[in-house]
């Protein structure tokens, strides 16, 4: 069965999907549709559980390319490089947007189309499907500004002295002949079987055709040009994409039908897909609105959470896109599809020129060519374009991203920007190392953006991470041991020797570990859980310095510094280490917990209180604990009814629940203007509260004390009972009489008893008359 998590297209084996490793649901129950999970368990003491880590890969993530150098880069539009990739990267314990190898590996053998455009988080617009007549250009010319050397990047045919730029001639750079005037016109035949009917665009690679196939049904079909028939290298890459693009089958990506010749220039035969590409579809919101109208955050990542799988899939047959763009993305109805496959390559290629576009293309691509990160790079830089008026994407920050602070977009969804920041990380290794942990990272940040809006309601829907465990707190003061643990790596050497290592105290427990078999990252994770526990800051240290020497992208060492901080109360630099692992992991909520944890611990109401109600609205894994979190802020600051109404939010099936009921009664209470109503309401939320007999007892007392002041203060209300009691002074009094006895009889204290006696004595209607 196709697994349902959104965005994902695996295959549930064993009840787990092989790609995202979600639990498979029963048939027609959506992820939309789940619960908040069960109870978790008791609450641990104050110390960290012993939650393992996470996986770690390769930072090359299976990309080695040998060879030659090849051209370099050229500063114009459509530009074409080569060259040898290499491994490099750096990175600090603290950095703001470093890659990781500490991901779950996932299996990518297949990849469908398995949710509608948006992921069942959001809505986007359909685009209708196109009439191919419709969008045959009348006067087909090449604007000037677009006109470069398809060799070597000079501008060409471009207006001087009042002379109008010539269409056809030679570079006088290069040399090398230059034609921007359509090849086919209306009624050729090309290849004895393809009827042109005119030009639809001007591409990299040349004009784009569209045709009738008359040997299939005279169905419509678009034919690829060459920018030039001239070029040798323009003809050697389109016949080598007649290699292996015909191997392409994906429903995300233009289907490849043929590839033939006609007066000594080439074409590709591919699919025709009506529809609007994202580029036209922002011309025309502009248009609409009369300025820059970029798309909101969620359409755009909506818009690329669907075609990510397009990448994994020829990622997965060893092909690399290289050239992904607001172009080449199309959207009919409401899905989109990849289109011009007139950059793609194989990963070992090192004899082909690389085509790709200035301000998508990635920074290290003359030097070490295209690889999986590299076009990783071209889909974070399209999500800033199609989101953000991004003046200077082509020049001042061809390379870089603007200050986020610059960034409208960028300060409203600070996530957003971890996202597209990672992925357009200016070395390499400090990407995302594929596309499926960019999709798992992009669909979490969806979900924020898509949730975390004021006054939206407490998430109902849960989404698994790959990363953590979910929170389990226990209603009591919450602490960083009840943050969400670190899932274990089941591909470590050492996971299953970890499980055979039973409790012993803090200082046995690390001896164990330091003579395992073999010292692993889980070992490593395990010996610096072991030190927080024991309050051992020095072995803390040591064993994330050695994992961050081993790999320094490994933030789950960075997660452990902050918990250890956390611990000894450094809240500096327990929020460096937590705002350093949300970068690198910016669809994730434990970091955005735990910054929260932070903020209030440092008396950061405002920044908490964010924290809180965006886990509150993202995940219904995390509404009890944000609840009790958005609780004891408000209730420090006097908001009583403003905690009463976050402690409604955690659920009846939640095991805090009665803990929740408890506080909340305490709570109403309190409140001084709310009369016998509140009083009376309390009583009944103690009833399913999660407190013992003597604090039942104390509070109840209390209650039919305050009652009693009421009723005697502004006279009795026959109409409202308290815990059953009519609001009348001698039914309080014998009441408040007999709950005091109730409560003398469970005090050990001789003094204390006596003295709820003699206060239960002078409470009895007889004795105040």
């Amino acid at each position: 069965m196709r697994c349902h998590e959104p965005g994902c297209a695996g295959t549930y084996m064993d009840g787990y999907c092989d790609v995202c490793g979600a639990p498979e649901h029963p048939s027609g129950f959506l992820p939309t549709q789940l619960s908040t999970p069960g109870p978790a368990g008791p609450a641990p003491p104050p110390s960290l559980p012993t939650p393992p880590g996470m996986s770690t890969r390769s930072r090359s993530s299976g990309v080695s390319v040998l060879g030659p150098q090849q051209a370099a880069v050229t500063p114009a539009p459509a530009s074409r490089t080569g060259g040898l990739p290499t491994t490099r990267g750096g990175s600090t314990l603290l950095g703001s947007a470093r890659g990781t190898k500490a991901t779950r590996r996932f299996g990518t053998s297949r990849r469908t189309r398995a949710t509608s455009l948006g992921a069942g988080l959001t809505s986007v617009p359909t685009v209708p499907v196109s009439d191919p007549s419709t969008v045959i250009l009348i006067d087909p010319k090449v604007p000037e500004e677009r006109r470069n050397c398809p060799n070597c990047g000079a501008a060409v045919g471009r207006s001087h002295d009042g002379q109008p730029g010539r269409e056809e001639g030679f570079c006088p750079q290069c040399r090398n002949p230059f034609s921007f005037r359509p090849k086919l016109g209306k009624g050729d035949l090309v290849a004895g079987q393809y009827e042109v009917e005119g030009p639809l665009a001007h591409g990299g690679l040349g004009w784009i055709y569209l045709a009738r196939d008359k040997n299939v049904s005279d169905r419509w079909v678009v034919l690829k040009g060459l920018l030039n028939a001239g070029d040798a290298d323009a003809l050697a890459a389109a016949i080598a994409e007649q290699e292996f693009l015909a191997e392409v089958s994906n429903q995300l990506i233009v289907e490849i039908y043929n590839f033939v010749t006609h007066d000594g220039a080439g074409y590709i035969v591919m699919e025709y897909v009506g529809g609007t590409p994202l580029k036209e579809l922002l011309k025309t919101r502009m248009a609409t609105a009369g300025h820059y109208d970029p798309f909101p955050v969620d359409q755009a990542l909506a818009y690329v959470l669907e075609i990510l799988p397009a990448f994994q899939y020829l990622h997965d047959k060893g092909l690399l896109y290289c050239d992904f763009k607001p172009d080449n993305l199309i959207q009919t109805g409401d899905e989109v599809r990849l289109i011009d496959l007139g950059g793609v390559r194989r990963i070992d290629d090192v004899e082909s020129p690389i085509y790709g576009t200035v301000g998508y293309q990635a920074p290290e691509i003359a030097q070490v060519g295209p690889t999986i990160a590299s076009d990783i790079y071209t889909i974070g830089r399209t999500l800033v374009v199609l989101t953000t008026e991004f003046r200077g994407y082509q020049s001042t920050y061809a390379t870089s991203l603007p200050p986020m602070q610059q960034v409208p977009v960028f300060v409203q969804h600070p996530e957003f920007y971890a996202l597209v920041a990672k992925a357009c990380a200016p070395d390499p290794d400090d990407r995302f190392t594929s596309i499926e942990e960019f999709r798992v990272q992009l669909h979490g940040v969806l979900r924020r953006v898509v949730l975390d809006r004021r006054g939206a309601p407490a998430a109902t829907q849960t989404r698994p991470s790959l990363f953590f465990d979910p929170p389990a707190p226990s209603g009591e003061d919450f602490g960083w041991w009840e943050l969400p643990a670190l899932r274990p790596d089941d591909a470590d050497p050492m996971t299953g020797w970890l499980q055979t290592v039973q409790a012993q105290e803090p200082g046995a427990r690390y001896d164990h570990l330091a003579h395992a078999p073999v010292i692993s990252a889980e070992v490593l994770l395990e010996q610096a859980r072991t030190g927080i526990r024991g309050g051992r800051p020095d072995l803390v240290t040591s064993a994330t310095e050695t994992l961050l020497a081993q790999d320094p992208w490994d933030w789950r060492a960075v997660w452990l510094v902050g918990l250890e901080a956390l611990s000894r109360d450094d809240r500096y630099a327990a929020q460096a280490a937590f705002s350093s692992v949300a970068a690198q992991v910016p669809g994730e909520l434990a970091p955005v917990l735990a910054m929260a944890l932070t903020a209030e611990l440092d008396e950061r109401r405002t920044a908490a209180e964010s924290g809180y109600l965006t886990c509150l609205r993202a995940d219904s894994a995390y509404v009890p604990v944000a609840a009790f979190g958005l609780a004891r802020l408000r209730a420090a600051t006097g908001d009583l009814r403003g905690a009463i109404t976050a402690l409604d939010h955690v659920p009846a099936s939640n095991r805090t629940h009665p803990r929740a009921q408890w506080l909340r009664a305490q709570m109403l209470s309190r409140i001084t203007d709310g009369g016998l109503v509140v009083l009376s309401s309390a009583m009944e939320t103690v009833r399913g509260a999660d407190a013992d007999i003597v604090e039942r007892t104390r509070f109840r007392a209390d209650v039919f004390d305050r009652a009693l002041q009421i009723v005697t203060r502004h006279g009795p209300q026959p109409d409202v009972t308290v815990d059953g009691v009519p609001a009348r002074r001698a039914a309080l009094q014998r009441a408040l009489e007999s709950t005091l006895r109730d409560l003398a009889h469970l005090t050990p204290d001789p003094q204390i008893r006596t003295a709820l006696v003699d206060r239960a004595n002078a409470v009895r209607p007889w004795s105040l008359r």
